[in-house]
């Protein structure tokens, strides 16, 4: 007989293969995931033939293998990639194959590591894997991403637990958090789904020309492009699949104008990011770019992430989460995105996404630019969310409506 936390992971392997992936029978799977994410891969991979799945295959990673690299590896050497893996991974994408990602990591890892490596090994990582983006981005394949505790994330999370009951901790706030307690989780999710893309249809018809987030250290204006579109938790591909790129999910977000960004904005949340942290930063923008920049642990790491190219100063995204989501209810700051960033409001410098213009996915990148999109290499979210939090739309006119108040929806559906 399983036990309470077998049959809890068999859910999660379920639901992250019918909800998240939306797989369909003859598709074939790609996973990206860590060495200690084994059990719960082999669960996702009997759920996917179960499904009818073709073929399943799985790139591992070892986070000690990249500190070892960045350890010893020749320091001439961090521009060499295996192009082997991003190829594997393109030959999927361009057959319209599901893919998904079980990200954890140590937000830690790199933290004594020389920072110019790690921009090297980040900027050859993203021109090898910009190819399969710019399919990502115009919907051409099914695509999740979920999380499982590996030791050094959850030593993070809960410094003051021994190793072991960390882990067990973290595992139980994810169950709860991406609603697996639930007695139906199924149907548990298809409620939320429609809450929030009811919320989305909301924001998409009122066409606001710009938001205005006030907060402690932001006054932030955000334009937005004429025909934006606010997208919920799921998504469609070309081939008409439905899936959930991200789970959890609590976020509604569209695109923002590239050049029409004013003001400033400053992190609620650390932002991990290439094995170290980014803590108490703010960002000055003046017609959508970054002009200005400070934070109290990892700037420098932060400049390379501006320094990426043009794109990467300006913002893709902007995502509106209430301050009553499970995952900010927790308590808990999980220093990893995926989580967090659906804990708080949020935006992302880098390229916006495509499905949130109207007709985006089929404009050419001139188009889509010239329609106030933005095109980068990276996209990377940030969390600007809390209960000190105000967000107005503002339309055309110049008058406007509460949005959010005090973190959490001042409208009703």
């Amino acid at each position: 007989m399983l036990s309470s936390f077998e049959q809890l992971l068999s859910k999660y392997a379920e639901i992250t293969v019918h909800i998240g992936l939306g797989l369909r029978p003859g598709q074939r799977l790609m996973i990206r995931a860590p060495i200690e994410a084994a059990p719960f891969v082999r669960l996702v991979a009997a759920s996917a033939y179960q499904a009818g799945c073709r073929y399943v295959e799985v790139q591992w990673s070892d986070e000690q293998l990249d500190l070892i690299r960045f350890q010893h590896a020749p320091r001439d050497s961090f521009d060499e990639f295996p192009a082997y893996r991003t190829n594997g991974r393109l030959e999927y994408a361009r057959n319209g194959d599901a893919s998904l990602a079980v990200y954890a990591e140590n937000p830690d890892l790199l933290k004594d590591q020389d920072p110019q490596l790690i921009a090297t090994a980040m900027r050859t990582y993203r021109k090898h894997n910009k190819p399969i983006m710019e399919l990502l981005q115009r919907g051409a394949f099914n695509w999740c991403v979920v999380s499982i505790p590996i030791p050094s994330w959850s030593s993070k999370v809960f410094p003051s637990l021994p190793a072991h009951e960390a882990q067990a901790k973290l595992w139980e706030a994810i169950f709860k958090v991406c609603r697996l307690e639930d007695a139906d989780p199924v149907e548990s999710w298809k409620g939320h789904l429609s809450d929030l893309s009811a919320r989305s249809q909301y924001l998409t018809n009122r066409q606001y020309s710009a938001l205005h987030i006030k907060g402690p250290g932001t006054d932030l204006t955000i334009g937005l492009p004429p025909g934006h579109i606010w997208v919920s938790g799921q998504a469609k591909d070309v081939n008409g699949i439905t899936f959930l790129p991200n789970i959890p999910t609590e976020e509604t977000f569209t695109t923002p104008h590239k050049d029409r960004v004013n003001g400033m904005v400053t992190a609620t949340m650390p932002l991990s990011y290439a094995g170290s942290l980014i803590e108490e930063f703010s960002l000055t923008f003046e017609n959508g770019v970054v002009t200005n920049y400070q934070a109290k642990t990892g700037e420098h790491l932060l400049g390379t992430l501006l320094e990426t190219d043009e794109g990467a100063r300006r913002l893709g995204e902007i995502a509106l989460v209430p301050h009553s989501s499970p995952i900010s209810q927790s308590g808990i700051l999980f220093y990893n995105t995926l989580f967090d960033e659906n804990a708080a409001s949020h935006l992302a410098l880098g390229s916006a996404y495509r499905e949130a213009l109207e007709q985006g996915i089929e404009m050419s990148d001139d188009e889509f630019t010239a329609a106030g999109g933005n095109d980068s290499q990276v996209h990377q979210d940030f969390m600007i969310g809390s209960n000190e939090i105000d967000i107005f739309g503002i339309y055309k006119d110049g008058s406007h409506e509460t949005i959010m108040k005090q973190g959490e929806w001042a409208f009703t559906i």
